[in-house]
């Protein structure tokens, strides 16, 4: 299973920006998708979230803000970002709990690589 991420760049304060992370290889079920995001010298922090049966979250932070949302026949999660905020830089990763036809009994864990957000003020 891969997760790719595309979107990160360069953006003023105010402006807005789009995620988007594809899954692919032997995938059974997408339980979860989500965003997370990370800053250097701090820890990985929970961004939002799209869950099969638990629907839609975001943190305070970004509620909002931010809206996540899945193509589940793309297996894709976006991440339409607006009104951001120079604290809203980080590199963000993208994060899916998927079932494979290899273990369709077991959810595990994947990362995408991050893609980089930067917000100038």
């Amino acid at each position: 299973v891969q997760l790719q991420a595309s979107g990160g760049g360069l953006v003023q304060a105010g402006g807005s920006l789009r995620l988007s992370c594809a899954a692919s290889g032997s995938i059974l079920s997408i339980v979860n998708m989500a965003w997370y995001r990370q800053t250097p010298g701090k820890q990985r922090e929970w961004v939002a979230s799209a869950g099969t049966l638990s629907g839609t979250d975001a943190a305070d932070s970004v509620k909002g803000r931010f809206t996540i949302s899945r193509d589940n026949a793309k297996k894709t999660v976006h991440l339409q970002m607006n009104s951001l905020k120079p604290e809203d830089t980080a590199v963000y990763y993208c994060y899916a709990l998927i079932t494979t036809t290899q273990a369709p009994g077991i959810a595990e864990h994947y990362w995408g690589r991050g893609t980089l957000v930067t917000v100038s003020s």
